[in-house]
């Protein structure tokens, strides 16, 4: 495994002062919910004081691995998906950061399966010693599920194209093996093409969202955090594309929209349990120096002190 490679973690500087602005004390706990290699960690830990907490989350042992380089007294790691930070205690933490998707190493690692530019076993699990492969479930899964995935996830109008394909494939010579023999299928399916995006792109990014389960374990960890967050606490999420950030957008806007009870206009709106701060995309510089870092979107939210 290429555990060494490197990774430019986004949108750096404004994740870690947005989680820092809703400290409300020295011996505050935070939470990074998606370690990867430790970018924001190392940038949290330098800031925090000698009081302070940081536990972390990841389900990639590689990223759990890079973890256990980190000496610091103040330091937690837990090899689970950032589900778990419903087990933290209510109101105990003073921010939260979800920093979605994958992370380079895990893209340029072939090994892992993630990318159609690389050939290697058609994997793309977070944790590779949990759960299918990509492939294990192509094997069998039925021509309907196939497409249904491709389209929800990667909103892919030629998902059954690209089903059938797969299928066609899988009766007469067997099953899909590497990401190279099906990027070949999905571009021979799809009939046009979007300037500058390879045709696998979409799906790609459906089977990996689908086989990592990605978007109900977020929807449970953004009311998780909602639980965990003390008043005055911060939510910080970082989406790549925009099934993620449509479930941040609605969530955020759920909790901070104010309601008021038609049965008694008089009464005043209902506090509710979070503020919309901010909507923060990365500048044309660190584009620029990072690609992989457009289509990234920043949202911050505040805890109130009404309960959820």
């Amino acid at each position: 495994m290429h555990a060494d490679l490197p990774h430019t973690t986004v949108l750096l500087d404004e994740a870690v002062s947005a989680l820092l602005a809703g400290m409300t004390a020295p011996n505050a706990t935070f939470v990074d919910g998606t370690f990867g290699r430790g970018g924001h960690t190392r940038r949290l830990l330098q800031a925090l004081g000698p009081g302070a907490r940081l536990i972390a989350f990841d389900k990639d042992p590689q990223a759990v691995a890079c973890a256990a380089q980190l000496r610091d007294a103040r330091f937690s790691m837990r090899h689970a998906s950032f589900v778990e930070i419903a087990a933290l205690a209510a109101s105990s933490v003073a921010g939260v950061l979800l920093d979605l998707g994958v992370s380079s190493p895990q893209i340029d690692t072939p090994e892992r399966g993630f990318s159609f530019r690389l050939d290697g076993p058609l994997d793309m699990r977070m944790d590779p010693t949990r759960g299918q492969s990509v492939g294990e479930w192509l094997a069998h899964a039925e021509p309907s599920a196939i497409a249904e995935v491709i389209r929800d996830y990667g909103e892919e109008r030629f998902a059954g194209a690209i089903a059938k394909a797969i299928v066609a494939r899988r009766e007469k010579q067997g099953p899909v093996q590497t990401t190279a023999e099906l990027a070949h299928l999905v571009a021979g399916a799809v009939r046009t093409r979007e300037r500058g995006q390879n045709p696998a792109t979409r799906t790609f990014q459906a089977l990996r969202i689908f086989i990592n389960a990605e978007l109900e374990d977020l929807r449970q960890a953004l009311d998780a955090s909602l639980r965990v967050l003390a008043p005055g606490g911060r939510l910080v999420v970082i989406s790549f594309h925009s099934l993620e950030d449509r479930i941040v957008k609605q969530f955020i806007a759920r909790h901070a929209r104010e309601v008021v009870d038609r049965h008694a206009p008089f009464a005043g709106a209902r506090a509710m349990p979070l503020r919309a701060l901010a909507r923060v995309k990365p500048g044309a510089a660190e584009i620029a120096a990072n690609p992989r870092a457009r289509s990234a979107v920043m949202r911050v939210a505040e805890r109130t002190e009404a309960t959820a």
